[in-house]
Order: structure tokens, then sequence, then C-alpha cells
């Protein structure tokens, strides 16, 4: 008995091995999710709202920072998928990024900067802010600029960042500056 159980143990354990082994046909597929969330005023100065994103997939090829926003009614105000390739590819002309163990660390590396303090901008616009050509839409910059609600910024490359607020007039998340 004590050796049926022995052999049992030992085939298990053999076949886990193989599973990991490389040149095996069976290959194990590991899917890594990681999630940050913060509650910040956004939509409202009062009340607050969910900020969340999630690093999916396990190598470069197939990662994607998932970054959302849901309102403090529960509803999802923003949705923006980034792909970790297009991320990567805007990155390799000033960072090196030819091997998959440093796409992976940048990957990582967004993930973990990407809430970080300076880019929650409290208001969004500052009375004395003029628009620049940078700016899509002058109506929407002196709604701001009026409302003074909050915005945020997140990067889609070296010198492409993306400044996001909510319109009261619309009732919708819209870009309000892009640039470097």
């Amino acid at each position: 008995m004590k050796l049926k159980i022995l052999l049992v143990f030992i085939g298990v354990l053999s076949l886990a091995s193989c599973s990991s082994d490389p040149k095996s046909n069976t290959r194990k597929v590991e899917v890594r999710e990681q999630v940050k969330q913060i509650t910040k005023p956004f939509s409202d100065l009062e009340q607050v709202d969910t900020f969340r994103v999630v690093l999916t997939g396990d190598k470069p090829k197939n990662m994607m920072l998932k970054f959302s926003i849901i309102a403090h009614d529960g509803k999802q105000i923003y949705a923006q998928n980034l792909e970790a390739k297009t991320l990567i590819d805007h990155y390799k002309q000033s960072v090196d990024l030819k091997k998959e163990d440093k796409q992976l660390a940048f990957m990582k590396q967004e993930f973990d900067m990407f809430f970080e303090e300076d880019n929650f901008l409290e208001p969004a616009v500052t009375e004395s802010e003029e628009p620049d050509q940078f700016v899509p839409d002058k109506a929407f910059y002196a709604e701001l600029k009026q409302s003074g609600l909050n915005g945020f910024m997140y990067r889609l490359g070296q010198e492409n960042k993306v400044y996001i607020a909510w319109s009261n007039r619309e009732q919708k998340v819209k870009i309000y500056y892009k640039c470097c």
C-alpha cells in the first residue's frame, strides 16, 4: 500500500515537472493580472470616483494596461486599453527595450507609476492658464476653468501625454490637452 502511494506521488511530481518543461508538448499557460485602484474627486468635487488600472498578460506581445474610471454613482465613465506593444514601440528610440525581460520590467514600471500623485491635476485647469495649440477643444478648456473640476494625465509614449477631465456640459470624460 505504501509503495502504491509513493509511486502515485512520484508520478504526480513527474507530471508537474513535465508540464513546466519547455520541450514538453504540454505547456503551462499562466495569465497574470495585477490591479491598482485609487479613489479621487473627478466628475464631482464633493464625491470620489474610482480609478482602476489592470495589467494583464504574461508576455509583452499579449500584455495590456486597462484603465477605467467608475463614477461615484457606479457608472463607468471612461475606459482605455493600452497595448504593451504600442507603449513599447513609442519608447524604443529613447529606452533600451530590445529584450523581453526589459520589456516586462518596463510594463511593470508603467503599471506601478500609473497613479503617481503628479498624474492627478487639482484643478485640471487653473484660472491663470491659457489654452495653446495642444488644446483640442477651447470651449471645454474654458468650461474646466470655470468648474474647477480635477484632471488626470496618462502617457501613451515618451512624447505623448493625454490629459482628461469630466465635462459637466456633455456628461462624459473628454481630452482637454494632448501633448509632449
